[in-house]
């Protein structure tokens, strides 16, 4: 057993070499996070903007679904998707069960929500301030969202960084879906948990002084990109 001092002592030391496996347990991380906020994105941004341009009936109740979607609890997400992907499930055949794929799309259906409530508040401003000279140039409501992601892109951009900030940091799903197998699917909030229980404290301390580092890179960028973002919008 270390005590304090010697466990962050080793983990400086096991971040400088990267050893234990470290880089390959947070370059996984990295890889389902970005690729899990790339697909929300694709998902949650053109739904966002539709929904902050359009007027129908049932829109609020649509919107108090979509901000209670904000909170979803990972372990629930994570218990629909293995039920979904197990042997004995509707997409069983696909045999993404315990794999990166499954934690991709357990974080995917995580932050998708997110991405969507957030860049519909962007964006609904936005349209908010140009609704009447986007009617003066007759513009399709296609085009209107094409015009309103463009120019809101840089303080979209933030709500990206939230939903990666959100999706790196998750443990609850990505455990029931990947199953913390070793060298496959172990990404860093899984093994902090896994070596914290085996009492291996210097690894679960480089884990969390890395996942530490990179919250404070996403509310740096964020933070950085805030003036960007007030910009005013070009039509």
């Amino acid at each position: 057993m270390h005590t304090v001092s010697e466990a962050f002592s080793l983990a400086l030391a096991l971040i400088l070499t990267g050893g234990s496996d470290l880089y390959q347990i947070v370059g996984l991380s990295l890889q389902v996070s970005l690729g899990a906020t790339l697909v929300a994105c694709a998902l949650g941004l053109p739904l966002g903007a539709l929904v902050a341009i359009a007027r129908f009936r049932g829109r609020n109740l649509l919107l108090i679904v979509m901000n209670a979607l904000m909170g979803l609890p990972p372990v629930v997400v994570g218990l629909l998707v293995y039920l979904h992907l197990s042997r004995s499930g509707p997409l069983g055949f696909l045999g993404l069960l315990y794999t990166p794929t499954a934690m991709v799309i357990a974080q995917t259906i995580l932050i998708t929500p997110i991405i969507a409530a957030l860049s519909r508040q962007v964006l609904e401003d936005l349209h908010g301030e140009y609704a009447e000279q986007f009617r003066s140039l007759c513009l399709r409501p296609a085009q209107v969202m094409g015009a309103l992601l463009w120019d809101g892109r840089h303080a979209l951009l933030t709500v990206g960084l939230a939903g990666f900030g959100r999706a790196v940091a998750e443990v609850g799903a990505v455990m029931i879906v990947g199953g913390n197998i070793d060298h496959l699917t172990r990404v860093m909030t899984t093994a902090i948990a896994l070596e914290t229980s085996k009492g291996d404290l210097p690894l679960a301390l480089a884990l969390g002084l890395v996942l530490l580092g990179l919250a404070l890179v996403i509310n740096g960028a964020v933070q950085a990109l805030r003036p960007v973002a007030q910009r005013p919008l070009h039509v």
